[in-house]
């Protein structure tokens, strides 16, 4: 894949990212202020599990470009080890890599809440 084009995939998730974000805020928030001092069952499910989806997507995301980076400084050794010029790391991967859990999560989440109501 040309960098072009790995640039546009990341301007892309992160166009989707920015678009998601406040959609599902919003929605969120709103049944927050309806659920009022005692949330029902429903609501409380969407609540804890808000919580826990944002650690598990920055971990999922931080081992992701870990790895990623890893990888890179690997295969730079290895072309260094052999006398060959070292490639550049790519950085478009590593951030794809750590864009790709929370841009997954957020989307996700805007498609589910915008099929449910708030009540």
């Amino acid at each position: 894949m040309t960098n072009r084009r790995k640039t546009q995939r990341l301007v892309r998730q992160s166009s989707e990212l920015a678009l998601a974000v406040p959609q599902v805020m919003a929605h969120r928030l709103t049944r927050m202020a309806l659920a009022g001092p005692i949330p029902n069952a429903r609501d409380r499910r969407e609540f804890d599990g808000m919580a826990q989806e944002k650690v598990h997507a920055f971990w999922q995301s931080w081992f992701a470009m870990g790895w990623a980076t890893t990888a890179a400084m690997q295969k730079t050794w290895m072309a260094m080890l052999q006398g060959a010029r070292a490639p550049a790391i790519d950085l478009h991967q590593i951030a794809a890599k750590g864009m790709a859990p929370v841009h997954r999560k957020a989307t996700a989440n805007a498609k589910r809440l915008a099929r449910t109501s708030l009540r």
